[in-house]
């Protein structure tokens, strides 16, 4: 195997759900499909790397700064939804579940990582919110450790600002059964319960 596959498959291992062998796997259905799938990916992937930036307002990925979603007039500004990630964004948008703005703060607060409150964008939030116009900000962090303290500070970071703030409800899924649920989410399930 020469030095130009074995890097063609190193990076295409650094893939979140690529291990060495789906890489090597990824790496010969590239390789066979040369001229239908290799070039135009790999000039799509150049187009990529050069067009796309994070939008200076929100954090979202996208060709024009600000991004589409912060230049849509239609959207509430007054609304600002609160995600660890643009995967978490891009998940939100994908069901239509939000029509106000978004706030990505790159990754969570993380001890074991690393991870402290200057290494997210923790302060541009601050700043929208205290430039005015704000009602309500949502946070829409992952129900893990993590994601709960992020929130936890975000919010407290928010607290005088005397605006609105949520959090996602955490529980048990549409068309789940208690019977196959495990404890945290049971347990989320009854503290966050609501009147029938």
């Amino acid at each position: 195997m020469g030095p130009e596959l074995e890097r063609l498959i190193l990076l295409l291992g650094k893939l979140p759900g690529l291990g060495p062998r789906s890489a090597r796997r990824a790496a010969l259905a590239l390789l066979q499909k040369r001229d239908s799938v290799m070039r135009p990916l790999a000039e799509a992937m150049a187009a990529a790397a050069e067009a796309i930036r994070p939008c200076s307002v929100c954090g979202n990925l996208d060709t024009t700064d600000p991004c589409g979603l912060c230049a849509d007039e239609r959207r509430d500004r007054a609304t600002i939804c609160v995600v660890e990630t643009v995967g978490d964004l891009w998940a939100l948008e994908r069901a239509h579940a939000h029509q106000g703005v978004y706030h990505v703060l790159g990754g969570t607060l993380s001890a074991l990582a690393g991870q402290r409150p200057d290494d997210l964008a923790i302060e541009g939030l601050v700043r929208r919110v205290a430039a005015g116009g704000v009602r309500e900000v949502i946070l829409a962090t992952s129900a893990t450790v993590d994601g709960q303290t992020t929130a936890h500070y975000v919010a407290e970071r928010l607290r005088e600002s005397g605006i609105a703030l949520s959090r996602l409800s955490h529980g048990v899924p549409v068309g789940g059964e208690l019977g196959y649920l495990d404890d945290g989410t049971l347990t989320a399930a009854l503290a966050s319960r609501r009147p029938a």
